[in-house]
């Protein structure tokens, strides 16, 4: 549930708000391309490159990046396997009505794990979210804390890491104490893994700068970064790559702020941003004639 975004003062599912922004755009004449993704970007004769993934090819002065981020892995070898049996990431929407009378963990620290938390406490017997800091105060909300808190069947267990787990089927996880480096084992139904998330982008290649996560480099942030390459004789405009006229808006952006307002209005920053980039090149093409 996204329960910070203007105008849905009860909230409104992640799913139907991105349906919706998608039936808006078509009604304003928005041309979609489904089951394609990028693969690659280039630049040939001032235009730019977008080739797909059916070997296709979009070709524009312009391109905006909004491809986000997905979910970031928990990297323990013996719980990658067991993904889809007893291993979710996510918030877990479509599995909480299955979680009734059992045991779940939830690894995280942010508003993403404290809202799963909320919502699998009404099916599940016993929630317990698995935070690495000592505190939720720098990471989480302070409404989700508070609901966190009065909710009695969800616990928060601090400076913890999970480290292990069972095989074929979820059964257990190993947790290590972040101080004391102990581990104990404990019986676990389902575990949920809301730990950040990684952009994506590594589809773009080497041409367009990013940073050591991969988050792409945009505005101000293109001339100061170590490494990064900017060819023209202006600065970058806000929010515009390494590459002139890519732009990146959302959450694949360095520095965004991680919610949907903002990568909303991340896109509607861009746009004129865009129209922009074009009336210089018509002027620059207008004096060399």
């Amino acid at each position: 549930m996204i329960r910070n975004y203007p105008g849905f003062a009860q909230g409104i599912s992640g799913a139907r708000l991105a349906f919706e922004t998608y039936q808006q755009a078509r009604f304003f004449g928005t041309r979609f391309v489904f089951m394609r993704q990028p693969d690659s970007l280039a630049r040939e004769n001032g235009h730019y490159l977008l080739g797909l993934s059916d070997g296709g090819t979009l070709t524009a002065r312009t391109v905006i990046i909004a491809t986000g981020a997905t979910y970031r892995r928990l990297g323990v070898p013996g719980l990658e396997d067991l993904q889809g049996r007893g291993v979710f990431y996510g918030a877990g929407v479509s599995e909480a009505p299955a979680m009734g009378g059992q045991k779940i963990f939830i690894v995280g620290g942010g508003n993403s794990a404290g809202q799963a938390a909320m919502h699998l406490a009404q099916w599940a017997e016993q929630v317990t979210i698995l935070a690495r800091a000592e505190s939720l105060a720098d990471s989480m909300s302070d409404y989700l804390i508070r609901e966190i808190e009065a909710e009695p069947n969800v616990d928060v267990l601090y400076s913890v890491e999970v480290v292990g787990g069972g095989a074929g089927h979820l059964q257990s996880l190993v947790l290590e104490d972040g101080q004391t480096r102990t581990r104990r084992s404990v019986a676990a139904d389902a575990l949920f893994v809301l730990i950040g998330s990684e952009p994506q982008t590594e589809w773009i290649g080497e041409g367009l700068a990013r940073d050591q996560r991969g988050f792409i480099l945009t505005g101000p942030d293109v001339l100061g970064y170590p490494g990064a390459r900017w060819h023209a004789d202006r600065p970058p405009l806000p929010h515009e790559t390494s590459l002139p006229g890519v732009f990146a808006a959302g959450d694949v952006r360095q520095g965004s702020v991680k919610r949907v307002a903002s990568a909303v209005g991340d896109g509607a920053i861009t746009i004129p941003l865009v129209h922009r980039y074009l009336q210089g090149i018509v002027a620059a093409e207008a004096v060399a004639r």
